[in-house]
């Protein structure tokens, strides 16, 4: 694969500052690979990233920002045994040490030398020889780029599924699931939820999203208003008016946390899931969690394994990724594409370098 001497790739300068810029194109070293980005999707993540100017973990400006990728190798350097030039790949965001005691324990998500990757707006991105050891996939061949690129934020979703005990609360059939918030997360919960059967009651202001809800296997919505103190309302539309088993938050916004503590049953449990700014906190009934014997967990991230288990879910055709891709944008457009998602346009935009004569 010819692989030219400079790129196009969108730069973070600051706060809600990008410059398309041209940049040299990396060369890989020993154990790295040259990835030819063929599809890169945007998510929450990004938006916030482009609003606060950087990310306390995973990027310092200026630098070339996007962490949702799919693509070929372009290049290998000395020592890669496992890719080869042409191959269609997958590169999650980041890759865990494997070593440290929370690696051990099962959560690499957590790892305490977590290695991160951003670079997805861009015609190439130089992948770490970490990276490419332990998360880089395959794409299966009835995968297009554009469904693949969705492996990483529907790898944090299946991390989230798994803090949710489903085999624990599932022990007498299908369970009552209520996720708040119908972006791109709480869609792809809705989705492989639905897939396994629960019964999943989607919650969010807007009503277009949440049509795309039901037709992801919803099995009722709720229309419900900004900024939380919707208790009542939700708790009302479960099947006993008792409350959800279990309640997921993909918003971030701290009052609806409030509200998803208050909207399960006795012992139930609550997946904080939805991100929140530094410093943010939030009011908590303690007599509710205590006397009800709530599980509140807060959720991050994903882990190799989940990464692995959404790209093959992604190839089933039953999983219609394709209702979260609201558009295809040249990266000369990231930062309309990005300010679509936070006007509530989009939910999702694939920014491809090259797009086909009718995108």
């Amino acid at each position: 694969m010819e692989v030219q001497e400079t790129m196009l790739g969108a730069v973070l300068l600051g706060p809600e500052r990008i410059e398309i810029q041209k940049v040299p194109v990396p060369q890989p070293g020993s154990g790295e690979v040259l990835l030819s980005v063929e599809a890169a999707t945007t998510c929450g993540t990004d938006v916030k990233v482009f609003r606060r100017g950087g990310h306390p973990r995973m990027l310092q400006v200026p630098t070339l920002f996007g962490h949702e990728m799919a693509g070929r190798i372009a290049a290998v350097g000395p020592g890669v045994t496992t890719f080869s030039v042409g191959d269609a790949v997958v590169v999650a965001n980041s890759a865990p040490c494997l070593t440290c005691d929370v690696c051990q324990m099962g959560h690499e998500n957590l790892c305490e030398d977590l290695h991160y990757l951003n670079g997805a707006f861009a015609e190439f991105l130089l992948v770490p020889k970490r990276l490419v050891q332990r998360n880089t996939h395959l794409i299966p061949k009835n995968l297009s780029f554009e469904k693949a690129a969705l492996t990483e934020p529907f790898g944090c979703v299946l991390h989230g599924i798994d803090a949710c005990d489903l085999p624990r609360y599932g022990q007498r059939g299908p369970v009552e699931i209520l996720v708040f918030g119908a972006g791109p997360i709480g869609l792809l919960f809705v989705a492989a939820l639905a897939m396994e059967g629960h019964r999943v009651i989607l919650a969010d202001p807007n009503p277009g999203r949440l049509k795309i809800g039901k037709k992801l296997g919803a099995a009722e919505t709720i229309e419900i208003a900004r900024g939380g103190g919707q208790a009542d309302v939700t708790l009302a539309k479960t099947q006993d008016g008792r409350g959800a088993w279990i309640a997921i938050d993909a918003t971030g916004v701290p009052e609806v946390w409030s509200d998803a503590i208050a909207s399960v049953r006795p012992g139930g449990l609550v997946n904080l899931f939805g991100g929140c700014a530094p410093g943010t906190t939030f009011s908590l009934d303690t007599h509710s969690v205590h006397y009800n014997e709530l599980t509140i967990k807060g959720v991050y991230h994903h882990r190799p394994e989940t990464i692995r288990k959404a790209l093959k879910l992604l190839a089933n055709p039953k999983f219609k990724a394709d209702l979260l891709l609201s558009a295809e944008r040249p990266i000369e457009d990231v930062e309309d594409a990005l300010r679509s998602m936070m006007r509530k346009e989009s939910l999702k935009v694939v920014i491809k370098k090259q797009l086909a004569p009718d995108g």
